[in-house]
């Protein structure tokens, strides 16, 4: 499967690299990924890693780092994450500290879930956000999704906000 570059005005949406590790497992050992289940030492963080790069092959979808295309700094990670762990394909993100409010990851979410609608034939995702994650919530929001209580979460205080493609468009 190729793993899709992708491009904003102001992103580039590219494969994870060997490279990227350092600021990864720095974001996931921090009280920052607490809606992830985390904090997580190093060889949990790897296998997480491991698993975004992974789901290219598995499934066709993955995991894609957030660039800024002005600098090429990495900003986060947006995914389409699926698989026997996953009650449905959820559309995940995260930005690093630093880099919040400023539309990072709204812009990357919608453009991988209009990548996702129109390449893999998906209808909807749903994005699962702790019930204390207000950033993440008010992000999903803005991409459009709505809140679906019938839908089983990730942990049992889940909030799952559903993308829904409608009328050829998300």
């Amino acid at each position: 499967m190729n793993r899709p570059v992708l491009q904003t005005l102001r992103l580039t949406l590219r494969p994870p690299v060997a490279e990227d590790w350092p600021n990864y497992a720095a974001f996931l050992g921090s009280d920052r990924s607490v809606g992830m289940g985390g904090p997580y030492g190093a060889r949990d963080a790897w296998g997480i890693f491991c698993h975004d790069v992974a789901l290219w092959t598995l499934f066709g979808h993955g995991a894609l780092m957030i660039d800024l295309r002005e600098s090429g700094e990495t900003v986060g990670q947006v995914g389409i994450n699926a698989g026997p762990l996953f009650p449905e394909p959820e559309l995940g993100w995260f930005v690093y500290s630093g880099h919040e409010g400023k539309g990072y990851a709204t812009e990357a979410a919608a453009s991988l879930r209009d990548w996702a609608f129109a390449t893999l034939g998906l209808s909807t995702l749903v994005s699962y956000v702790g019930p204390a994650n207000h950033r993440s919530a008010r992000v999903a929001e803005r991409l459009g999704a709505r809140l679906d209580p019938a839908a089983q979460g990730m942990y049992p205080d889940d909030q799952v906000w559903r993308h829904r493609l409608t009328g050829g468009k998300a």
